[in-house]
């Protein structure tokens, strides 16, 4: 049966002082959080209007004034607050802390009696509270004020957002249930962040009631067709027969692809993943297998992007991933790392820590400028002038971050992500098996039960301190250069004199070759403990010891399936976890003349740049194809000989507008 192998960790455990990651979570605190908080309070005038905290003004009757902004507008400030509760363990900021309480007392103040929280219904169509699940997102903003609740109740200790998110649950507890009204999310959340809630309180109510959200959805007689029928009125009208777009063609234990809207779809399989793990769910856990299966092997891009399609920003069908009309949400693929992260827990393995890494070092960070003041909602592979932006089956393609959005879950999304990196990077199971469990009733499970062992895990390879319960107490040191060179460092330092426990390490799928040294004698990889991609090395560890790990990094060409039809023929760069793109700035106009020749060497390359920084280039010869006068010609175009400059994917777009490429056709 199902159990987690790891138990969750403090975001005080592991301090990040790391020279990559570092800059983006100084960037966060500094900029991102001031700057976003200037947005919902409208006091910047060229940017895309939010209105979102005035909206909790008019709720609390503290001014008048009407509802401005989405259906969901309440979630950029819960997903705001969160980020200042994670960036307040990074940074003691009390001013901060002081307006983010007035916030919170403004919220309380916009509060219902019975319980019920949501701007919008309070504001503008009361009369309609909890009739329309499908497209008016309740449920959503309450699951998003409720992660901020108690991520700043476990960041401060203050129960003020708590209390308040207690009673909003508390309400939707005495709704919705067996023996209450019938009802599920069109957009998943709430079911994730009541699992959140529950362990913050305890409350077991709050497990049972996700767990009912989860049950009940793709189970008969469907509930959005019921509910259209039903209520007799519309928001968006969206069709609530669609039930690929929301999940709900299957009972969630018999679903096996990925389908639909893929940030809703996300936050479900995360939520799944959580549940299955807490209630020891096998069923559940095969069905989270099956769909990571299909997200990531048949529907995810090279960046760890995923939902191809505008339309829904949905998932279509399998290995159908254009470049140029792509969608890849920035949401999207924090919500990749969410899933993936959740999967770890319940079983430490590659396939899960490649994704997040992947995703993270990619598809999020491409979804903020550079400066922290820009963001992507859509994050292309190939970006055409005239056609990107302008045309109506590329419009939504925009090659240049905007400020701000009408629809804004992206960027206080990047922000509350890369605030709680240090969720992500690190495990530990104190006390329990660290081998793979035995299947459910086999004749080893009573025995591996009994085989303990404290166990810390190694997820992401950032430098930093990492203070852990594991063998009576422990504290691990990391320094890495990572991800520009593959030299890791651990330095162990023990509460005691020595301290037996397992320090298992992952080693990247993108790695060939690889060297371990332990206190400076070099390992046989043949005899290494190596299992799922984790090097599993036990023993009685005392102070000043040291597990360094050295990855070879060559730049990589990396292939598409043939089945991904927008890729055939073409070639990617990689290097490490990066993924690599040419842009117009270092490599001129019409990128799709350049050809890469299957013999041309590939080299890093330190490189500078005023506006982003020190990074490591790809550079590469190549040839140029020359364009005639003529539309069409018996003649092969001539080639020219040329000099390829790529960048790290995540930094595209920071200088001036124009071409940009992933996928370049070789010869």
């Amino acid at each position: 049966m199902v159990k987690k192998q790891e138990h969750e960790i403090p975001l005080t455990s592991f301090r990040i002082e790391d020279d990559f990651w570092s800059y983006f979570q100084k960037l966060v605190t500094d900029v991102v959080i001031p700057y976003q908080e200037q947005i919902l309070n409208d006091e910047l005038p060229d940017v895309e209007k939010s209105h979102a905290i005035e909206n909790f003004r008019i709720a609390a009757g503290k001014s008048d004034g009407e509802y401005y902004g989405m259906v969901f507008q309440d979630s950029d400030v819960a997903k705001w607050l969160e980020a200042v509760a994670y960036s307040l363990t990074l940074n003691p900021n009390p001013e901060l802390e002081k307006r983010a309480d007035d916030i919170i007392e403004l919220i309380g103040q916009a509060q219902q009696e019975d319980g019920y929280l949501n701007t919008y219904f309070t504001v503008k169509e009361p009369e309609h509270r909890w009739q329309n699940l499908h497209d008016c997102h309740e449920l959503y903003c309450a699951g998003h004020m409720i992660e901020a609740a108690v991520a700043w109740y476990e960041s401060t200790g203050k129960t003020n957002l708590l209390d308040i998110m207690c009673r909003m649950a508390d309400h939707i507890d005495n709704r919705f249930g067996k023996g209450k009204v019938r009802g599920i999310p069109g957009h998943e959340e709430i079911e994730l962040a009541l699992l959140r809630l529950y362990r913050a309180t305890g409350e077991e109510r709050y497990l049972h009631l996700s767990q009912y959200f989860i049950d009940e959805r793709g189970t008969q007689p469907d509930y959005f067709e019921e509910e259209e029928k039903n209520r007799g009125w519309h928001f968006w009208s969206k069709d609530g027969s669609d039930k690929n777009y929301a999940q709900n063609y299957a009972p969630v234990r018999e679903q096996d692809h990925a389908t639909g809207h893929s940030v809703r779809a996300m936050y479900l399989y995360t939520a799944m993943a959580d549940l299955a793990g807490e209630i020891h769910d096998e069923s559940l856990w095969q069905a989270c297998l099956r769909l990571f299966d299909s997200t990531v092997n048949r529907q995810m891009y090279l960046t760890g992007g995923i939902g191809s399609s505008v339309h829904g920003e949905a998932f279509t069908v399998d290995y159908d991933l254009p470049n140029d009309t792509i969608y890849a949400e920035t949401c999207a693929s924090i919500g990749l790392v969410f899933f993936a992260r959740r999967m770890l827990e319940l079983k430490p393995d590659r396939r899960f820590s490649d994704v997040m890494e992947r995703a993270l070092y990619n598809g999020v960070l491409s979804g903020m400028q550079h400066d922290g003041k820009r963001f992507f909602y859509v994050n292309p592979l190939e970006v055409i002038p005239g056609l990107s932006g302008v045309q109506p089956e590329y419009k939504h393609v925009i090659p240049k971050r905007p400020k701000w959005y009408a629809c804004a879950c992206c960027p206080p999304n990047v922000s509350r992500l890369l605030t709680s990196l240090s969720a992500y990077a690190w495990g530990e199971s104190v006390g329990q098996n660290d081998k793979a469990p035995s299947p459910a009733g086999s004749e080893n499970e009573a025995a591996a039960s009994t085989d303990t062992c404290d166990t810390v895990y190694s997820h992401l390879y950032i430098g930093g301190t990492f203070t852990s319960k594991a063998g009576g107490g422990v504290t691990i040191r990391t320094e890495t250069g990572y991800p520009w060179d593959g030299a890791v460092c651990y330095t162990v330092t023990p509460d005691s004199a020595a301290s037996e426990f397992t320090l298992a390490v992952r080693i990247p799928g993108w790695c060939r070759d690889f060297l371990v040294s332990l206190n400076g004698q070099v390992l046989d990889t043949n005899s290494l403990d190596l299992r799922d991609g984790y090097l599993y090395v036990n023993r009685s560890w005392t102070n000043g010891d040291q597990l360094k790990l050295s990855f070879d990094m060559p730049v990589r060409r990396v292939y598409a399936n043939p089945l991904v039809r927008e890729d055939a023929g073409c070639v990617a760069l990689m290097r490490g976890p990066l993924v690599y793109c040419l842009e117009q700035e270092d490599n001129g106009p019409q990128l799709q003349t350049v050809r890469l020749p299957k013999d041309s060497i590939l080299t890093a390359e330190n490189a500078s740049d005023p506006v982003l920084g020190s990074y490591t280039a790809v550079r590469a010869t190549a040839l140029r194809l020359t364009p005639g006068d003529d539309l069409y010609s018996d003649e092969p175009p001539k080639a020219e000989e040329t000099v390829l400059h790529a960048v790290p994917y995540y930094l595209w777009g920071n200088r001036s507008e124009g071409e940009m490429r992933v996928w370049i056709p070789e010869v």
